[in-house]
Formats: structure tokens, C-alpha cells, sequence
């Protein structure tokens, strides 16, 4: 046996343990990226199963890979073997019952696992944050984690490309922040942004024998990017333009946020039309998307009760006290400009036709909604059934409710005492429970109140919570929210069952008509909020505490009814009363959106700060491959000028593979320099000194004290610079600015064949 052969076979142990401890190394930084990308989750879904279950199912499949590794099965194995333990591990927690032996999965339990992910995308779609972590959304997030760790287990430890598994993670962790805006969490990142960190350096240290003084070197690089990196998101992430959750204009559609959070939607300024409006009822009617029913101190939450099939089951016929009027109007609907999965629609509705998609609808609200089809384009009918009681029936009913799981009384303890003192105050020569609602209705839509958009926001009470409530009667300075808000936490001071509604105000005249019937228009500027109270026998009745928008509710007593204003009365004896409005459907302008000459003459500065900051974060994000390359490519030529021959080689192999040249692993050194030489145009009498050191460096009895020449960095320049002049002006452009070498690392399979052409 041969002296290097000795030299080899002595070494091999030794390379095989650091190979293995290297590889549990990159799995522990994998799994430890894995529940960082999952940890802002818990901004949109409420902890729950899934919060064991990611860690779990993670840790399990790289496990898995890491002793199939171990017992040298080729990688195509270790997937299809991490798919199988995902298969039967996911089939036997979630579907059970449909499948053979409990975890062979069968065609029925493929049929409940699709009919799993739609229901998680219609909660997904239709719910608000936090969601409660039901079971198809648990089975969602830990199959989806699960996906994804087999994925990065195969890009981490087979392919040796961390980076790209970096960007996989940092992805994965924006999702959530996307769909649920808000400041930045600083510990999440800075985890995410450590696991990231010791992933590379993980790889890194299995491709590189640490040198004397260049460890701490390698790791202390990493940690001042790392600190930068969050030094930098922490400074400009606040300054960047916010998300906006109604758009407008050419080419954007509006949307609808089911929430209270309407200011920033009412203050713009761009104001487009939504919808067309038509109906046979005698004024236009407000068109809703969703209730919010439940309150904790903080927020109004948007219902999420039991929902059917709108094409089988639909909603059931409006149901009211003998003697009650109920008359049936139609109102057809055009949407033009508005993309959402709530549907506007009249209230109390009873039917919708003319849809395209599969909608749902909600009996307890009669809202229509869809966790696959959109509004966008939709041309539809509603048949609503409106209660018309008389002044007289409604005084008589009681504002009551029974059987709702809905806790649509709740107080909390930390509503101010205001809130209670002043609906007290206001109702004090009321006798009945109608008479006290008017008499909060008549209080907001007086003098003392003001309608405004921009007082909430100058004064700091721009919200819906308890304190925000009691702000604003205070200042008594707002819009709908505020309104809505301080009279349905009032009527439930009074006991009174109240819930809040989000919709569109009736539409504007436009002059023209369609089948007899006059035209109207809906704008975004019209998004509105309003209260209602369920009345014993009658159901919810609306109100509108809003100053100078929208109807205000009133009934006629029945001396004065009798009108029949065209609709079909399906219910009570005679046609004997009609809830009227205080104008007609003219034209409602918020106050705080009349321009007058004065703002409509003044020009405007633009705050150019979030742009430049923008403009300047992607040039950076841009730069910082060539900015990482170059910062590489100078401590491997630092570390070649010391003789280490090895950095010269790696040099080598990286401006290869940036030009789109192969580097395979079963490559001897001088058959890939032949190789450079012959088809690439590199300097002969370069790349053999190259070679040569590499040999000399790999195969002498005691590699460790054997150095190379001071002009190795060099030499490996001068290669790089004669392969890029053998490129294309576009081609070399890509392997300067987008270097391949970031990525694919010399031997691993990317790096096996050529990318591009390298000439």
C-alpha cells in the first residue's frame, strides 16, 4: 500500500464522523428554522394541536432522513421513505376511520382530505385573526409544515444549498405578517434570523476544515450581518408604506374589510364606483356583507356561525308575530368593482339568484359569503322580506332574544362607566324599549354631535374598543364606527341584544333605468357601519345613529299606514305601515369628503420618505449577492495569498460555477483544469500551477504543513477574470450581479451540470 493510500484509509474515519456530525448539525438548524418560519402563525391562528404538532412532525421526518443517511440510502430513498412516514402519520391522527388499518391512506381518505383543505381555505378566507384552531385548519398547517420540511430536508442536506432553503423559510414567515398587518415582532425575527444564520454556517462547516484564526473570523461575519440585518428591518420596516385594505382605480379592485376597521378606507380619496343597484322596493335599501356580534372590551369580532349551501338549503322565509306586515322586494345587484368573498346583499334576505361559483349563506346574519368564488363581475338577484310592523307593535315588543349561542348582551367589566351613565341619562323619560332606542338615535343624530373623519384620529380614539367608545362621547366627534359602536354598547347597558353591521350605505341616483326601474350607483366612500336590536317577534331591527348619513328608522302608527308601495305583501292582514326615511335617496356626502375650492386649489407635498426608503431597500436587497460574493471571494483570496491552496481551489470552482460551468463531484482536479483549459480559454500555465498546489495540498503524507505559493489568490483571479471574458455582455452581467455560487456548492447535484453556457 502506498503512502497516500495509508494516508487515505487513516483519514476516512475520521472525514465519516465530521460528515455525520456535520449533517446533525444541518438537521437541528433545519428543524430549528422550521418552527421559526411557523412561529408568527400564532398571529393567525389561536394555539391549539398544531403548536406541538409543528415541531413534532418536523423533528420525525428529519429523523427519519437523518438514519436512512446514516445507513448510506441513496436520496431518492430518503424522500419517498419521509413522504411515507408523513403519509401514514397524517392519515392516521387526521383520518382514521377512512383508512386501511387505521394509516394506509384509501381513496375515501383522499375524498376527506380535499374536502379538509376547502374547508381551511373557506376559514382562511372568511375568518378573522386569531382563528380558532379547528381541525381542518390543524390538518392544513402540520400536512403543509410537513410537505415543506421534506422539501428543505432534501435542498439542506442533499443538494447543500441552504440559501435557497433560507429563502423557502423567510417566505413562509412573511405569509402570516402579510395576512395579518401589523408592528414588527422583534423576537420572532431575530429567531428566524439566527436559525437562518446557524443553517449556512451549519453547511458551511461541513465543506470547510477550519483553518487556525479563520473560524472565528467565518462566525463573526455572520453574526454582524445578522445584527445588521435586524438593526436595518427594525429602523425602515415602520417607515415603509402601510398595507391598504381597500384599493381603487384603473386596475385595482376595491375590497371589503369585515371588520370595524374602515377609517383609513372612508378617508381616501379616490372614490370609485362598486356596484350598480336596482330594486322595486320604495327606497334603496342598505346592502350588507357581515355582522359583528361578539365584543371583548377591544375589538368587535366579525360572526362566524354555522353556514349552508346557498343552492340546497338557502335561507328559510322571514318568520314574525301574527299581524305583523311583511312585504317581499327584489333588488338586482351589478358588481363592477369590488373583489371579496362577502356578497352585498339587502336584508332580511331570502333567496339570491343569478350567482356563478359556489356561496354559502349564513342564517343567523342572512349574509352570503365563499371560500372559492369572488364578487368580482357577479350579476344577482336578492329577495329579501322585510317586517313592517306598525309604531304601536313595535312599542308593544320587548328588545329581546332566545337560543343564540351568540352572547349578543355581554358588557364587559372594562366598559367605562360612562357608557352606562349616559344611556341611562338619555332614555330616562322613555317607557318602552323602542321608544329608548329612538331616544339614543335622536340623541347621536342631534346638535351636540358631529360626523368627522379626521377627529378621531387628531384626538387618538380611532378604534372600537371600551376607552375608544368613551372618547368619542366625550368629544362627540366621529364617523359610523363610533356611532355604531357607542349605541350598541348603550343598548346593552340598557339589556338590550345588539350587534353591529358592515355594509354599504343605499346607492346615489344616476338618472338612468333598467326594466322600468331607476338606476343607482354604490362608491366605496359608502362603506358604513350600523346597530341593530332584536325585537321580540319582529327579529333585528336597524337604526342609524350616524349624524347626517344614511335613514333614520321610524315607524307609523297604524292610523297612518295603508301605503302600498308595490312590494308583495306575504304576511299580515292589510298593508298597514312602512318604516320611512328622512330624504329621499339623494346624494348623502359625508361631510369630512366635501372639497372645498380652497383644498381643491392647495397642492399638496408628497412625503417622499417611504418611496426613497422603498426604492432604497430593494436596491439593497438587490446588491446583496454581489455584496455576499465579493465579501466570500476576498476571504478565500486572504486565505489563498497565505498559501492555503485549498481557498485557491475553492476560488476556482465558485468562478466556475458563477459562469455556468459544471463542477461535479467525481471530477479529479486535473481533468477539471484540462477541462477549463480546452473548452473554456483559460490560461494553461495558470490553472497547472492551480492544480498542482491542490494535489500536492490533498495528497502529501502530512497535508496539514503543506503550503502553496503566496501568488495562489492571484492565480485564481486571473482564471475567473479570462472566464468571464469568454462570456456574453448579458451572461456576465448574470454571473457578476446573480453569482450561481451563493447557492450551488461545488460537487453537490445543481452543480453537476451546467446552468448556462459559458461562452
Amino acid at each position: 500500500m502506498s503512502a497516500s493510500d495509508t494516508a487515505t484509509a487513516l483519514a476516512a474515519p475520521e472525514a465519516e464522523s465530521a460528515h455525520r456530525r456535520g449533517e446533525r448539525r444541518l438537521s437541528i438548524a433545519l428543524w430549528l428554522g422550521m418552527i421559526a418560519a411557523a412561529a408568527p402563525l400564532l398571529t393567525v391562528v389561536a394555539p391549539g394541536a398544531w403548536l406541538w404538532g409543528v415541531p413534532a412532525v418536523t423533528g420525525t421526518l428529519l429523523l427519519v432522513g437523518g438514519a436512512l443517511r446514516r445507513l448510506r440510502t441513496p436520496a431518492v430513498g430518503v424522500t419517498l421513505a419521509e413522504v411515507a412516514v408523513w403519509a401514514a402519520g397524517i392519515t392516521a391522527v387526521f383520518f382514521g376511520r377512512e383508512a386501511l388499518l387505521g394509516i394506509v391512506p384509501t381513496p375515501d381518505v383522499v375524498d376527506a382530505a380535499v374536502a379538509a383543505v376547502q374547508q381551511a381555505s373557506a376559514e382562511i378566507l372568511l375568518g378573522v385573526a386569531p382563528m380558532a384552531p379547528s381541525e381542518s385548519l390543524t390538518f392544513l398547517i402540520i400536512g403543509a409544515i410537513g410537505i415543506l420540511t421534506i422539501a428543505l430536508d432534501h435542498v439542506v442536506l442533499t443538494a447543500r444549498m441552504p440559501l435557497l432553503a433560507s429563502i423557502a423559510l423567510v417566505a413562509v414567515w412573511l405569509i402570516p405578517a402579510i395576512a395579518v398587518p401589523s408592528g414588527v415582532n422583534v423576537l420572532a425575527f431575530v429567531f428566524l434570523a439566527c436559525a437562518v444564520l446557524a443553517l449556512i454556517r451549519a453547511e458551511t462547516r461541513t465543506r470547510e476544515a477550519p483553518e487556525p484564526g479563520t473560524s472565528s473570523g467565518v462566525t463573526a461575519m455572520a453574526a454582524t450581518i445578522g445584527v445588521v440585518t435586524v438593526v436595518a428591518t427594525l429602523i425602515s420596516a415602520p417607515a415603509l408604506p402601510a398595507p391598504v385594505a381597500a384599493g381603487s382605480g384603473t386596475g385595482t379592485l376595491a375590497t371589503i374589510d369585515p371588520t370595524l376597521d374602515l377609517g383609513n378606507d372612508l378617508r381616501r380619496r379616490d372614490d370609485v364606483t362598486v356596484m350598480t343597484v336596482r330594486t322595486d322596493g320604495p327606497t334603496l335599501p342598505y346592502l350588507r356583507v357581515a355582522t359583528l356580534s361578539e365584543f371583548d372590551g377591544d375589538v368587535w369580532r366579525p360572526d362566524r356561525p354555522r353556514s349552508v349551501p346557498l343552492w340546497d338549503e338557502g335561507m328559510e322565509p322571514v318568520v314574525v308575530d301574527d299581524g305583523i306586515r311583511v312585504t317581499q322586494y327584489r333588488t338586482n345587484i351589478a358588481i363592477s368593482n369590488l373583489s371579496s368573498s362577502y356578497l352585498p346583499v339587502s336584508y332580511p334576505a331570502v333567496g339570491v339568484d343569478g350567482l356563478e361559483g359556489l356561496w354559502r349563506a349564513v342564517p343567523y346574519s342572512r349574509t352570503v359569503l365563499s371560500g372559492q368564488a369572488s364578487t368580482q363581475g357577479q350579476r344577482y338577484e336578492v329577495v329579501s322580506q322585510v317586517p313592517r310592523p306598525t309604531l304601536e307593535q313595535v312599542r308593544a315588543s320587548r328588545a329581546t332574544v332566545r337560543g343564540l349561542t351568540l352572547d349578543v348582551r355581554a358588557l364587559p367589566e372594562s366598559t367605562p362607566a360612562l357608557v352606562g351613565e349616559l344611556a341611562e341619562q338619555v332614555t330616562a323619560g322613555a317607557r318602552t324599549d323602542y321608544d329608548r332606542l329612538d331616544a339614543l338615535q335622536e340623541w347621536f343624530r342631534g346638535p351636540e354631535f358631529t360626523y368627522s373623519l379626521e377627529a378621531p384620529v387628531l384626538e387618538g380614539f380611532d378604534g372600537t374598543g371600551s376607552d375608544a367608545v368613551a372618547a368619542f362621547l366625550q368629544a362627540k366627534e366621529g364617523y359610523c364606527i363610533h356611532f355604531a359602536g357607542a349605541f350598541a354598547l348603550m343598548a346593552r347597558a340598557l339589556d338590550m341584544p345588539s350587534r353591529i353591521v358592515v355594509g354599504f350605505l343605499p346607492g346615489t341616483y344616476t338618472g338612468d333605468t333598467e326594466e322600468g326601474q331607476r338606476l343607482a350607483e354604490v362608491k366605496t366612500s359608502q362603506l358604513h357601519a350600523w346597530p341593530e336590536v332584536h325585537f321580540e317577534g319582529i327579529g333585528w331591527v336597524a337604526f342609524e345613529p350616524t349624524k347626517s348619513l344614511g335613514n333614520e328608522t321610524r315607524f307609523l302608527p297604524a292610523s297612518e299606514a295603508g301605503v302600498d308601495d308595490g312590494g308583495e305583501d306575504i304576511a299580515g292582514p292589510t298593508p298597514t305601515t312602512t318604516p320611512t326615511s328622512t330624504a329621499s335617496a339623494a346624494p348623502v356626502e359625508r361631510p369630512d369628503d366635501i372639497p372645498t375650492d380652497a383644498t381643491a386649489s392647495t397642492l399638496r407635498l408628497v412625503d417622499l420618505r417611504p418611496y426613497l426608503l422603498t426604492v432604497g431597500g430593494i436596491l439593497v436587497v438587490g446588491g446583496l449577492p454581489v455584496l455576499v460574493r465579493t465579501v466570500r471571494r476576498r476571504s478565500l483570496s486572504r486565505r489563498a495569498a497565505d498559501g492555503d491552496a485549498g481557498a485557491a481551489w475553492r476560488m476556482l470552482q465558485e468562478a466556475a460555477i458563477d459562469v455556468g460551468i459544471s463542477v461535479p463531484a467525481a471530477e479529479s482536479p486535473r481533468g477539471f483544469g484540462a477541462r477549463l483549459v480546452a473548452e473554456h480559454g483559460a490560461p494553461d500555465a495558470v490553472v497547472a500551477r492551480l492544480v498542482a498546489a491542490i494535489e500536492r495540498a490533498s495528497y502529501a503524507r502530512d497535508s496539514k504543513g503543506v503550503t502553496g505559493s503566496a501568488t495562489l489568490g492571484e492565480d485564481a483571479e486571473t482564471v475567473r477574470t479570462a472566464l468571464l471574458s469568454e462570456l456574453s455582455a448579458g451572461t456576465r452581467a448574470a454571473a457578476v450581479f446573480l453569482p450561481r455560487s451563493l447557492v450551488v456548492r461545488p460537487g453537490s447535484a445543481f452543480a453537476g451540470s451546467s446552468a448556462t453556457p459559458a461562452s
